[in-house]
């Protein structure tokens, strides 16, 4: 199960609501405007601002429209950025259920505000409660976390810890020598579908 943090605090100026496209073989900052953003606020009560579809549409069509696997890549990009509901964590749960859609990716996911009462606690306290109610005894993490979780603490709760490393080979992008980094909707403009399979399994974890 993949959970979507809804009932954790917005943070501004977060990858939340940005990421990077490749624009002329440089990654510029892609990012969506939220109206009264507060860190007091959770990020299912927080709500974009629009107008931003348009922006968005005409930045990506301008960016790939000479990317081989344009036409395919923009008819699922319009797709999200068509989504009406302005709440900031509905458009982003629909764009990941899309990307997942297209990919193949048939994780199920979930939204931590399913789990009644996880909000009181705190920190690893929170993971240790989603694992037991959820029933799972592994919880896979982004390896940027090494720094914040420790193998022995969740051993201690009987979860098994894991990093994930992603490995992705470099793809042809344009002319230019590859830039790393950046949006799926990057890999999604420049790679056939069996590419992409082929990315998302090339991937190791770091256990204890």
């Amino acid at each position: 199960m993949y959970l979507i943090a809804d009932y954790y605090s917005y943070i501004k100026k977060h990858w939340i609501t940005r990421n990077y496209i490749l624009v002329k073989d440089k990654p510029i900052r892609l990012g969506l405007t939220v109206r009264n953003a507060s860190f007091h606020r959770t990020i299912k009560d927080t709500f974009l601002l629009p107008p931003f579809r348009e922006n968005l549409a005409k930045t990506v069509r301008m960016a790939y429209h000479s990317a081989p696997f344009f036409e395919d890549g923009y008819k699922l990009f319009e797709k999200i950025t068509s989504y009406e509901n302005d709440n900031l964590c509905d458009f982003l749960s629909f764009s990941i259920k899309e990307v997942c859609s297209y990919l193949g990716i048939t994780t199920k996911i979930g939204y931590t505000s399913d789990f009644e009462g996880n909000n009181l606690l705190k920190k690893e306290q929170r993971i240790y409660d989603f694992c037991k109610r959820a029933g799972a005894d592994t919880y896979v993490n982004a390896i940027g976390g090494q720094d914040i979780y420790s193998f022995e603490d969740f051993a201690k709760h009987g979860i098994r810890l894991r990093f994930l490393r992603s490995t992705v080979e470099p793809y042809k992008q344009f002319w230019n020598p590859f830039v790393s980094n950046l949006s799926v909707i990057d890999a999604i403009m420049f790679c056939s579908k069996e590419q992409l399979s082929k990315m998302l399994s090339q991937r190791t974890f770091i256990d204890e």
